[in-house]
């Protein structure tokens, strides 16, 4: 384990660097100055080309990188060209805003979608699978904004029974700051929920017309003890594949989640960072989606030999 972990940890600092190098070309090949748009229209061509020269935007590209790596190997992501402060600052404002929506949302994820996939397995054939099987098509044919928009007229505007905006710090007021987001969280998690309620059941359909789950029900156990002892538990090594495929889906789709609910989160940030060509802030967020991937994926191998004990990673017997 020790072994595959360390092999593991350098090829994420090699996937890394290389992403780093991809964000770096491509940010600059973005259409739109920078230094234009700090300085502004009305701008003089002197003002235009110090702000430039500030920004080390006249140095050659390879210079460029090396100094971006550089500052990054000692924890600086730089200033926002926009607004002048602390990349660093604004992800620590940012990011734990998009981190409580989308913890939120996997645990309503995965619980709907376990819930439902039982659901449906349980009562093949009857109105709870139909039931089940129509969520799941609601959710992964329904865009998410358009959900959002939905829920805001509806359970909002028209019931009351949600705010329609608004942030409260989780750290500070957990209640009231999940109440806030617990719409958002839904309206995030409803696809991911489908995905998993679909694959649950699949995987706990195979699993129950297995032997092995033929002989337990042969000696006397009842079908809803196989069904959680031998079907839910298998089908978690699916839920856990999905979750880590889908995290990435999940923080894309916060962007758009975050824009609608009036969110003060890292998609708020990163909109705001491409529209006005900032290129620090832009380089910064990529780099930490990056690094997520890759921290999300060698949980995720991990995890498997604790949900399965007969699955070790790395090959090891």
């Amino acid at each position: 384990m020790i072994r595959y972990v360390a092999t593991r940890l350098w090829q994420s600092a090699l996937t890394l660097l290389l992403a780093s190098l991809v964000v770096f070309i491509g940010v600059r090949q973005l259409p739109g100055d920078p230094a234009l748009a700090m300085a502004g229209e009305e701008a003089s061509p002197e003002q235009v080309e110090a702000i430039r020269e500030q920004l080390g935007l006249n140095d050659s590209l390879t210079s460029q990188y090396f100094t971006f790596i550089g500052n990054i190997m000692r924890g600086d992501f730089g200033e926002s060209t926009r607004t002048g402060t602390a990349v660093t600052e604004l992800i620590a404002t940012t990011l734990p805003v998009t981190l409580w929506l989308s913890a939120y949302a996997i645990v309503v994820a995965v619980v709907v979608g376990i819930l439902f996939g039982v659901i449906a397995e349980r009562f093949r054939g009857r109105w709870p699978e139909w039931f089940a099987n129509g969520f799941a098509l609601v959710g992964l044919s329904v865009p998410n904004f358009w959900l959002g928009i939905l829920a805001i007229l509806y359970l909002s505007v028209t019931l009351g029974w949600f705010p329609a905006s608004g942030y409260v710090d989780v750290a500070t007021d957990p209640l009231r700051g999940l109440y806030y987001l617990t719409l958002p969280a839904v309206i995030l998690g409803t696809g991911l929920a489908a995905v998993i309620m679909r694959q649950t059941r699949a995987s706990m359909i195979e699993t129950m017309s297995t032997d092995y789950v033929r002989t337990a029900r042969a000696k006397g156990l009842g079908r809803g003890r196989v069904l959680m002892r031998y079907g839910l538990r298998n089908s978690l090594i699916v839920v856990v594949t999905i979750v880590g495929l889908q995290l990435g889906g999940l923080i894309s789709g916060a962007v758009v989640t975050e824009r609608i609910f009036a969110l003060p989160g890292f998609g708020k940030l990163t909109l705001d960072a491409v529209f006005t060509r900032d290129y620090p802030v832009i380089q910064a967020v990529v780099l930490i989606i990056t690094m997520s991937y890759i921290v999300i994926n060698l949980a995720v191998d991990i995890l498997y030999s604790v949900v399965n004990p007969k699955i070790r990673v790395g090959g090891a017997n």
